[in-house]
């Protein structure tokens, strides 16, 4: 038996007759592009989230990128975000022309720090890297956003963060890409801030078929501005560019799948919760693993991944050896923190500069995670790493 790190291929099995008949009835009546089922799914999903408006879009990163361009950030603003994660969250405030800010992450929820998100945004404000490691040569910067990231599925701490956001008049843009379904302080994600972006990625929590993505908001203003910026800058019709825009329309194709999957979604997102109290029940005996944090009261999160530490990074890389001979996949997110990455070199950030990130980049590692992950399989790989560690 093939053990699948994210089994997609069983939830299609399942779900088979009603993809083929929604893709049908797509082709059937051939508005492919913002077609009616565009229109149902972000009404479902406004509604699930308790967000009054959800505007579909082309992938997360679109997702990301609009709410930034929506508020105007542009060059000389400063966004804070959390360097241990996909390169779309700081991309999009590169594309933009602002400068990331990159701020080390808490060692225990893997997210970003509070205490030190309020350094680095005093750091900005003061032009004075002795507070907090900044970027170099960039003179003088405004800061105008944070990007959270509920990583691994896990949402961030948004009291403290939306507490320092209001006092400095900045934007909390929620990441949920890996935490959509979850819930902090009794809400779901993609609610906990101006406005929350969400990826439908294949291997997301809810996932369509190919890409997609979806921002929230309550206010009717930024909801314009998305629904212009999704399609070129348009105005009251498509000839009319009333601003520099994006081509980031969901197709319709998509939007249906993502309707019948909705559909089973809870139900997928109550399985996760079984997986992951199965896993930590498995392994908590193993001294050598560091388990991911008991979820606090009034949250869920989605998880996404299901991401241990390893004593270092041998161990680690020894452990991933053991279960890869024996057919069983593992991944490492993420292996390399941003503020590292080739693509930020010129921001002058050097190894130390964020500590935490640095070391559970070299000790981090993911096991098979998703709602079909059978008892006797997720027993045979927790066997699997304790023989793997012992």
């Amino acid at each position: 038996m093939t053990i699948q790190f994210i089994d997609l291929k069983t939830q299609y099995q399942r779900i088979a007759p009603a993809v083929k008949h929604c893709i049908e009835a797509v082709l059937e009546h051939g508005r492919f592009i913002m077609g009616p089922e565009i229109s149902e799914l972000e009404e479902r999903l406004a509604a699930y989230v308790g967000s009054k408006y959800c505007v579909s879009c082309s992938s997360g990163t679109d997702a990301l990128l609009m709410p930034l361009m929506a508020l105007g950030i542009g060059p000389g603003d400063a966004v804070f975000t959390t360097p241990f994660t996909f390169m779309a969250t700081a991309e999009v405030i590169s594309l933009c022309g602002a400068t990331p800010i990159f701020v080390d992450v808490d060692p225990v929820t893997f997210n970003i720090d509070p205490v030190k998100l309020a350094l680095a945004v005093t750091a900005v404000e003061c032009n004075d890297p002795s507070i907090y490691p900044l970027p170099k040569a960039t003179g003088p910067l405004r800061p105008r956003a944070i990007i959270p990231v509920d990583l691994f599925g896990l949402p961030a701490d948004y009291q403290q963060i939306n507490a320092l956001a209001a006092s400095k008049g900045l934007a909390v843009i929620q990441d949920a890409a890996q935490s959509f379904g979850g819930v902090y302080a009794g809400k779901r994600t993609c609610s906990h801030g101006l406005c929350g972006a969400t990826s439908f990625f294949p291997a997301k929590p809810l996932g369509c078929y190919g890409d997609g993505g979806a921002v929230f908001t309550d206010d009717a203003e930024l909801k314009a501005r998305f629904v212009s910026i999704r399609v070129h800058g348009q105005g009251t019709d498509k000839y009319e560019n009333i601003r520099i825009g994006l081509n980031a329309r969901m197709d319709t194709i998509q939007a249906a799948i993502l309707l019948l999957k909705l559909d089973i979604f809870d139900e997928e997102l109550a399985a996760r919760q079984i997986v992951a109290a199965s896993y930590r029940q498995r392994l908590s005996q193993i001294a050598t693993l560091t388990l991911p944090p008991i979820v606090p009261l009034g949250s869920v999160s989605a998880w996404a991944q299901f991401s241990v530490l390893a004593k270092d990074c041998l161990v680690r890389d020894s452990i991933r050896a053991r279960l890869d001979a024996v057919g069983i996949p593992t991944m490492i997110y993420y292996p390399k923190p941003l503020h590292l990455q080739n693509a930020y070199a010129g921001l002058g950030y050097s190894q130390g500069n964020l500590p935490v990130c640095e070391d559970l980049a070299g000790r981090i590692f993911s096991l098979p995670m998703h709602p079909y992950l059978e008892e006797t399989v997720l027993q045979q790989i927790c066997s699997e790493v304790e023989n793997a560690v012992s």
